[in-house]
C-alpha cells in the first residue's frame, strides 16, 4: 500500500475486510479477511492502528503492514475504543450476574497496549456513555459513575485525582485539545425546575463561581453537546421525546450555545420543526443547522449566533464540513457554489475521506436490511468504485482510516467531474406527478406544494444593512411593526386628480360606485408593496421568486387602475 493513501475498513455480516482507498479502491495486501462475525471496528485516533472485536476475542494490529500488536482473549466484548495516543485499549461488555458471582463481574476494562497489561477493571452496567473520555494529551481521563465525574490523570487507574459532583448530573463532554481542560455537564429539570448545563475547566470545580456558563432550558428528555475544535464555545441540542402539540413525531428541539468566556444564547431558528443536524465548522468560527419541517432549512450562524448564509429549503437532513456538505434525503448537495449533486438513494452513511477529495456512502443494516453495499465517490460525483453484498448477507458499518491534521494539502474546489469507468450519478430534472388519465394532454403549468427558497447571503456588509445588535435589532423590529400596524389603522388617502400619482399624502373624490373604490384601494395597497420589494431589491435583497412575480405585475396593476379612473 502507498503512504498516505487512506483505508477504509468494512464490517458485515460476512466478516471484515481492509481496502485501500482511491484511486486503486483494491483489498490490502497485507491484511487477510476475517470471516467471523464482528461485532465492532475502530482506529486509533492517528489512524496507525485498527482494532476489531469477534467472537473468539479481541485484535490490533498496524495499519500499514497488519502485523499484530496485542489480542485479548474477549469473545463477549460489544464495544471497543484505543485512547487517542494509543496508549490505552478500553473494552465493554454486557454486564451480567450469575451464581459463582452475585455482584456480577466488572465489564469495563482498560489494557495498556503495547504490554497487554490490565491496567483496571471497573463496572459500567449501562452502555450510555459507556467509554471514558481522554484529553487528547492524554493527562485527563474522565467517565461518570452516578451522581459524579471521576478523574483520573496520567493514566493512573489505580486513583481518582479529581471529583465533580453535580447532583443527578446524566451526561458530560470533555473538551477537545490539550490543557487546560473544560467539561460540560448536563443535569435534567425534575418537578417543574428546568434542566442546565454547566461548563468547568479542570480542576476548578469548588465555589459558586466555578463554573465558566451555565444554561438553563425547559423541554429537555436528553441533550447532545457538541464542543468547537478550539474548545470555545459548545452547542447543546436538547430534545423531548413527544411533541405535545402533536405537530411532529420527532419530539419537539431546541439549540443552545454556550461560550467558556460565559456567553450563553438560544439560537433563534427560522423555520419551526425538528433539528436534523448540528456540526461545527473545523475553523471553530461558525457552525450549520439543518432544521424545520420539509423542505428543510440550512443556515450557518457566527459565534454570535447570527445567520451569515442560508441555504434555502431542500430535501436535507444532515450537514458534514467539508468546505461545507448537506446531506438530504436521497442527494448529496455541496452548496455555497454547487459542485455537484450525485443521486445516492437510500443512503444511510456518509463520510468524508480524510485527503478531502473522496466521499463513501453506504446503505447499512440495521436501518435498511435490503439493497446494503457502498460506494466511494470523487466530490465532482464520479462513482470510482461500487460494492454491493451478496443476497444473503448485511453490511454494517464502514469507516475511513483517521489522519493527522495536516496530512493532506488543501487543493483548488474542482468543477469538472473526475474521470471515472462507472461513469457519474448527476440528478436529472424531475418532473412533476402526472395521474395515468391526464398523461395524453398537453403538460401545463402547475402550482407547487413548497416555493423553494433560494440561498442568502445574510452577512450585513454584502446586503448593505448595517450590522446591529440583537437588542437594537429587536427594538427595530418593534418599531417598524408598530409603524406598519398604525398605517393599516389609518384610512387610506385617495389622489386629488386622476393625472395625479398615487401617494398617501393627497386624497381622491369618490367615484360614486362603492365596487370601484373597493377595487381601487386594493390596487393601490399592491402597488405600495411592489414599491417596497423595488426598494428592497435596491438595497441588495434577494427575493424570492414569487416576490419578483408581483412586482413584473406592476405595469398590469397600473393600466388596471387608470381603466378605473377613467371609466368613472
Amino acid at each position: 500500500m502507498a503512504p498516505g493513501i487512506p483505508l477504509l475498513a468494512v464490517r458485515g455480516s460476512a466478516g471484515t475486510s481492509l481496502l485501500c482507498g482511491p484511486p486503486q479502491c483494491e483489498q490490502h495486501s497485507a491484511f487477510s479477511s476475517d470471516c467471523g462475525v464482528c461485532r465492532c471496528v475502530t482506529f486509533s485516533r492517528d489512524g496507525t492502528l485498527l482494532g476489531w472485536c469477534n467472537r473468539k476475542g479481541v485484535s490490533v494490529m498496524k495499519s500499514s503492514d497488519g502485523s499484530p500488536v496485542s489480542t485479548f482473549n474477549l469473545p463477549k466484548t460489544a464495544l471497543m475504543e484505543i485512547s487517542p495516543l494509543s496508549n490505552v485499549l478500553v473494552t465493554w461488555q454486557p454486564y451480567t450476574k450469575t451464581q459463582d458471582s452475585p455482584q456480577g463481574e466488572a465489564n469495563l476494562q482498560l489494557f495498556d497496549l503495547q504490554s497487554g497489561r490490565l491496567l483496571k477493571a471497573l463496572y459500567q452496567k449501562k452502555v450510555d456513555s459507556w467509554c471514558p473520555s481522554w484529553s487528547d494529551d492524554e493527562k485527563i481521563c474522565v467517565r461518570i459513575v452516578n451522581n459524579e465525574l471521576h478523574f483520573y490523570e496520567n493514566n493512573d487507574f489505580d486513583s481518582i485525582a479529581n471529583k465533580l459532583h453535580v447532583q443527578k448530573v446524566s451526561d458530560f463532554a470533555l473538551s477537545p485539545g490539550g490543557q487546560p481542560s473544560k467539561v460540560a455537564v448536563y443535569v435534567p429539570g425534575s418537578k417543574g425546575s428546568p434542566s442546565f448545563v454547566r461548563l468547568y475547566q479542570y480542576p476548578n470545580f469548588g465555589g459558586p463561581n466555578a463554573a465558566l456558563a451555565n444554561k438553563s432550558f425547559f423541554k429537555a428528555d436528553r441533550v447532545t453537546m457538541q464542543w468547537n475544535k478550539k474548545a470555545l464555545a459548545v452547542l447543546v441540542t436538547a430534545s423531548t421525546e413527544v411533541d405535545k402539540t402533536g405537530a411532529s413525531y420527532y419530539g419537539e428541539q431546541t439549540l443552545h450555545y454556550l461560550a467558556v468566556n460565559g456567553e450563553t444564547a438560544l439560537v433563534q431558528l427560522a423555520k419551526n420543526g425538528p433539528i436534523y443536524d448540528v456540526a461545527w465548522s473545523p475553523s471553530s468560527s461558525e457552525f450549520c443547522v439543518v432544521y424545520g419541517f420539509m423542505p428543510a432549512k440550512a443556515t450557518i450562524f457566527n459565534l454570535k449566533c447570527d445567520p451569515v448564509f442560508d441555504f434555502g429549503t431542500g430535501p436535507r437532513n444532515a450537514a458534514y464540513y467539508r468546505w461545507v456538505t448537506v446531506l438530504p434525503v436521497g442527494l448529496l448537495d455541496v452548496l455555497l457554489s454547487q459542485v455537484s449533486k450525485p443521486q445516492a438513494p437510500d443512503t444511510t452513511f456518509f463520510s468524508w475521506c480524510p485527503d478531502g477529495e473522496h466521499v463513501v456512502t453506504a446503505t447499512c443494516a440495521p436501518r435498511l436490511r435490503v439493497s446494503n453495499g457502498y460506494k466511494i465517490w470523487h466530490y465532482t460525483g464520479s462513482v470510482l468504485h461500487r460494492f454491493e453484498v451478496a443476497s444473503g448477507t448485511e453490511l454494517y458499518e464502514v469507516c475511513w482510516q483517521p489522519f493527522p491534521d495536516g496530512s493532506f494539502p488543501e487543493r483548488p474546489i474542482k468543477y469538472q467531474a473526475a474521470p471515472s469507468e462507472l461513469g457519474t450519478t448527476q440528478a436529472p430534472p424531475t418532473q412533476a406527478y402526472r395521474p395515468p388519465a391526464l398523461r395524453h394532454l398537453p403538460a401545463t403549468a402547475s402550482s407547487k406544494l413548497h416555493e423553494d427558497e433560494p440561498p442568502q447571503d445574510l452577512r450585513p456588509g454584502l446586503s448593505g444593512e448595517k450590522s446591529l445588535s440583537k437588542t437594537a435589532l429587536k427594538n427595530q423590529r418593534k418599531r417598524e411593526a408598530k409603524k406598519a400596524a398604525k398605517q393599516e389603522s389609518k384610512p387610506e388617502p385617495e389622489p386629488l386628480s386622476d393625472s395625479a400619482p398615487v401617494t398617501n399624502s393627497q386624497s381622491e373624490p369618490s367615484s360614486g360606485d362603492p365596487e370601484t373604490d373597493k377595487k381601487i384601494k386594493n390596487l393601490k395597497k399592491k402597488l405600495k408593496a411592489i414599491e417596497e420589494l423595488k426598494e428592497q431589491q435596491a438595497a441588495g435583497k434577494v427575493l424570492q421568486k414569487n416576490q419578483l412575480e408581483k412586482i413584473q405585475k406592476e405595469e398590469q396593476l397600473l393600466k388596471e387602475m387608470e381603466e378605473l379612473q377613467i371609466g368613472h
